[in-house]
């Protein structure tokens, strides 16, 4: 019994030894990655992903998607905005994994805050629109030239 005392205390004491002191953790500093441009600009490019599935009901339509391009997503990026067909596929709240037809909406865009704003309204006037749960966005820095 006291064999087994001394090799649990002294396995334990060599696991402590092991460990880094708080004092000495030393964090990385979190930085912002920013492209090294060739030519061009730096500018932010954001993807938003839209399902166009309802859950109850039939799919968005072609025509309401356009009406949504024309009447909300123009008006705010009348610079240029991209559209793509995609297919895919993400875990509902409820658990299940749904399958889905989807557009990818990219945009090129400054970094300021009618930007931003622009972007979260396309986000919610989406959400409310045609009840979806969400509406994916991405952003990533990107050089950009003309």
């Amino acid at each position: 019994m006291i064999r087994k005392f001394v090799l649990t205390t002294g396995l334990a004491m060599l696991l402590a030894a092991c460990q880094a002191p708080v004092s000495s953790v030393v964090s990385a500093p979190v930085s912002k990655p920013v492209p090294v441009c060739a030519g061009g600009d730096i500018m932010m490019q954001t993807t938003l992903w839209f399902g166009l599935n309802r859950p109850h009901g039939a799919a968005i339509t072609p025509q309401e998607w356009q009406n949504f391009v024309d009447k909300d997503v123009t008006p705010r990026f009348k610079e240029g905005l991209s559209v793509y067909d995609a297919k895919g596929q993400w875990l509902g709240q409820d658990g299940t994994v749904a399958h889905e037809n989807s557009k990818a909406l990219m945009l090129i865009h400054g970094s300021d805050r009618t930007s931003q704003a622009s972007i979260e309204a396309l986000r919610e006037i989406y959400k409310k629109r045609f009840a979806q749960e969400s509406v994916m966005r991405v952003d990533a820095p990107v050089c950009v030239s003309f």
